[in-house]
């Protein structure tokens, strides 16, 4: 098996999933919203799903200072739960107008992206030490 070739943040299958998923919560979660929640929750979603692929592609430039990286990766996962939350929000209190389960599929995908960043996290000194370029 080859390693896929990481160029720049897109390539990062945790970005590719953290902004698909950014992009459904916009158009399947906030605006079935009732209104009273316009300014609050639903501005919450709208920075927090933006904030992880955000982190993500700013941190991806401090890739070689493991750190600095890991810190993105770590701010990432908290913007992750903060979405689980947000989106635990909506599936108790709004299932009826978001629909439960289409929360509970975006809960359950935030979830993974979770334990994918945490993995990456600490993998990153390995795909380092066998760069060979």
């Amino acid at each position: 098996m080859t390693a896929t070739s990481i160029k720049t943040f897109k390539d990062l299958v945790v970005y590719q999933k953290l902004y698909k998923l950014m992009i459904l919560v916009h158009q399947e979660v906030i605006p079935k919203l009732p209104r009273e929640e316009k300014f609050d929750l639903a501005d919450q979603i709208r920075r927090a799903s933006k904030a992880a692929p955000a982190l993500i592609a700013e941190g991806f430039a401090k890739r070689y200072q493991k750190l600095q990286w890991n810190r993105y990766i770590t701010d990432c996962i908290g913007e992750c739960n903060e979405m689980i939350h947000h989106l635990s929000v909506c599936e108790d209190l709004y299932g009826n107008l978001t629909g439960k389960e289409k929360c509970r599929e975006h809960i359950d995908q935030y979830t993974i992206i979770c334990k994918q960043l945490t993995k990456l996290g600490m993998s990153w000194r390995n795909y380092h030490n066998q760069k060979t370029n």
